[in-house]
């Protein structure tokens, strides 16, 4: 019998740095997209905690400090987060 592999992630493009121009056709639509998962992602992080019944989220920082809040530019602030985009969102909220 065959072990279980756990699923894998698909990776996102990475871009080759900033002044780039795009002369593939493909290249800017596979761009909007990864964008646009990023801004989702953000959103459905801080999604539980909006509106009047909006719950309580607990994060735990890397030394160990337990943060308990439903403020939603509290949770995006203490994010690590890596996606260009997404970093954005969350520094702008």
């Amino acid at each position: 019998m065959a072990p279980a592999v756990a699923p894998t992630a698909p990776a996102l493009p990475q871009s080759k740095g900033m002044g780039t121009k795009f002369t593939e056709k493909e290249k800017p639509a596979s761009v909007r997209t990864s964008n646009i998962c990023a801004a989702k992602s953000v959103a459905d992080a801080i999604r539980t905690s909006l509106g009047p019944r909006g719950m309580d989220k607990m994060i735990q920082a890397a030394n160990g400090d337990v943060t308990i809040t439903n403020d939603g530019a509290t949770i995006l602030k203490q994010m690590s987060v890596i996606h260009p985009t997404a970093r954005m969102v969350c520094h702008f909220s």
